[in-house]
């Protein structure tokens, strides 16, 4: 039954995509919905008036009529949507206008015919939705909504799939959730079918990667269930391509090596004050890590005092990390270099990749060490501290005070600020990381690490 339910939607899906939309219609939407179980009030889509008159009359009692139209997204804008028709000569009159309100909002839009729906009866409404987070992926969202929605902001995410303990929680997680109980003698919604209808968009957005954005807007909750009135289906304009995936023992054993390393390269090491290369050098060197440091540049002999090698592939044995202090063009051809070197992490301190719009720089450097089995930190970071290996591998000040808080930021400034604060109050730290663009480590490498690391509480 679910393999069927995929094969629906990904047919579904893949036609949409064969006529170039991103945007499904209200009756594709259907089609989903009733796919994965989220409950939506009964419609048709009629493509004439006497259709419309028809299914109008099989519903009972008044209906709400919307426009179809792969070009119009914004039905209420275009004046595409009569709620609360009943009667033929008034079904009739609702489908001339919402067409002819169609037409005059867009020439050229393809129209589909009228949608013919239940109207809900009145109860609280909420909203229900799923979204793409860069960092995170599916995130699904929970929120009270209607005219309070824009006011109040009171919104719960949490990360897909959930199960259904988890979508209850997320009832009690708004601001507002007392509303959902019950007040001043209104009955409280049906709670499991609210949390129902999260759990299942949660399940559609973790089946599907290719659905950017799903909005059920709004969610009709009463005493009696939880019905959607309106779902709406966004595909991303292109499919991300897929991160590497780590196992736990490949995350901390790549780790281990960049936060406890006994040898680094400096790719860019000079001599000359004010340059990345000498800072990170002296850093390394004044901060008193005691393994060993080779500083990489085919212009010089020795830097700082220490033997200076052309290539890092001439570096005598094993190297744990090579930190980058080049100028972006020259990253890829140095991270083929590391990669021969079978170096496994690479700190990029560098800017000029996706953070600049160098999207394909960015994918060049991610595609070597991909194929090496190199993992980077950065690129676009301020290096990064390793406090009780007195390693600091970064440009910026030397600190030295230990401690066990772990600190990690994706912004440079933030990162620095906070270095700030914890030296101005001696508070000590284990670890201070940059992340940058996160081409590939992530905070979920570093937690995984600092979660092992026994210096960090």
């Amino acid at each position: 039954m679910a393999e069927d339910r995929v094969l629906r939607v990904r047919s579904l899906l893949a036609a949409v995509r064969a006529e170039g939309r991103t945007a499904l219609t209200a009756p594709e939407g259907k089609v989903i919905a009733d796919a994965y179980g989220i409950a939506v009030p009964g419609e048709e889509l009629a493509t004439d008036v006497e259709e419309a008159v028809a299914f109008a009359a099989r519903f009972g009692g008044p209906v709400v009529m919307k426009i179809v139209s792969p070009d119009i997204l914004h039905k209420t804008d275009a004046g595409g949507v009569i709620v609360g028709v009943e009667g033929a000569a008034d079904v009739r009159a609702a489908f001339h206008t919402i067409i002819d309100n169609a037409r005059a909002y867009d020439a050229n839009a393809r129209i589909s015919g009228v949608q013919v729906q239940e109207l809900l009866p009145k109860g609280q409404e909420v909203i229900v939705g799923a979204v793409t987070d860069p960092t995170f992926g599916k995130v699904v969202a929970f929120g009270l909504g209607g005219v309070l929605v824009e006011v109040l902001k009171d919104v719960t995410f949490r990360l897909a799939p959930v199960d259904a303990d988890e979508a209850l929680s997320m009832l009690d997680s708004i601001r507002s959730a007392e509303i959902l109980r019950g007040v001043r003698g209104q009955a409280g919604v049906d709670r499991w079918a609210v949390a129902e209808q999260i759990r299942r968009v949660s399940e559609l957005v973790a089946d599907f990667p290719e659905i950017a954005e799903v909005d059920l807007n709004p969610v009709i909750a009463t005493p009696e269930g939880a019905v959607a009135a309106d779902i709406r289906v966004i595909l991303a304009e292109s499919q991300p391509a897929p991160r590497r995936k780590y196992s736990r023992d490949e995350i901390l054993a790549s780790m281990r090596r960049l936060m406890q390393p006994r040898a680094v390269a400096v790719i860019g090491a000079s001599n000359e004050q004010g340059k990345i290369g000498n800072s990170v050098m002296r850093n390394l060197v004044d901060g008193g890590f005691a393994g060993d440091i080779h500083p990489v540049n085919p212009k010089a002999d020795d830097i700082l005092g220490r033997k200076a090698y052309k290539s890092v592939t001439d570096v005598p044995g094993e190297v744990d990390v090579a930190v980058f202090a080049i100028p972006a063009k020259f990253v890829a051809s140095a991270l083929e270099e590391v990669g021969r070197k079978g170096i496994p992490n690479a700190v990029l301190i560098p800017s000029g990749f996706a953070e600049t719009g160098e999207h394909e720089l960015q994918a060049e450097i991610v595609a070597i060490a991909e194929r090496h089995g190199i993992r980077l930190l950065g690129p676009n970071i301020y290096g990064y501290y390793s406090t009780w290996q007195d390693l600091c591998a970064t440009f910026c000040t030397p600190y030295d005070v230990k401690g066990g808080v772990a600190l990690t930021s994706q912004s440079g400034g933030i990162g620095m600020a906070i270095l700030g604060f914890a030296r101005t109050t001696k508070t000590g730290v284990s670890a201070i990381v940059g992340l940058g663009n996160k081409s590939d480590l992530d905070e979920d490498d570093l937690l995984t690490w600092f979660g092992e690391d026994p210096n960090t509480q």
